[in-house]
């Protein structure tokens, strides 16, 4: 079977090689949630861990909310980036083995696509990853992933995405 490396680099319709875009980074990123309990602040950073292969780091409130009881600085949520053999292992998984594990999959919608040539995908639990399958049902958090790539449209890169396998929606 052909890695995505390889499949990205025979994409069809350009002249020269290094115009057809690519994959530069996935960010993987999930909120927090309740900020009054602190265990799950660990749960959802090592779970992050867990899945990605990689240390999440904190992101802290942009803003102060006081009907929230945030301050500006707090940590809401935690992200991941990842570049290079973790990002190809990654988009491996999950093409292949997390999302078929989703329920009723039917596909990822083309319009998570934006102008900007990214993708931002969201899923709604985590425990479709196979690391985290066996952990308790009562501490599922979502995640956002939004693969970056060097599409210059909408078109370029959902036709990148249908050539490296991903299931799209018709």
């Amino acid at each position: 079977m052909e890695s995505l490396k390889e499949k990205s680099k025979k994409l069809e319709g350009y002249k020269n090689p290094m115009q057809a875009p690519r994959i530069i980074k996935v960010v993987i990123s999930s909120g927090v949630g309740s900020f009054k309990d602190k265990n799950k602040f660990k749960i959802v950073e090592d779970r992050l861990a867990r899945i990605t292969g990689q240390k999440a780091s904190p992101r802290g409130a942009k803003v102060s909310i006081a009907n929230f009881k945030s301050r500006e600085g707090d940590v809401v949520g935690y992200q991941v980036t990842l570049r290079g053999k973790r990002m190809n292992d990654f988009l491996e998984k999950l093409i292949h083995i997390a999302l078929p594990r989703t329920k009723d999959f039917r596909g990822i919608s083309p319009n998570a696509a934006d102008e900007m040539g990214n993708y931002t995908l969201g899923i709604k639990e985590h425990t479709i990853f196979p690391e985290t399958a066996d952990e308790e049902l009562k501490d599922v958090f979502g995640l956002a992933i939004t693969i970056v790539t060097t599409a210059k449209s909408k078109d370029e890169v959902l036709k990148l995405l249908t050539h490296l396998g991903f299931p799209l929606k018709k």
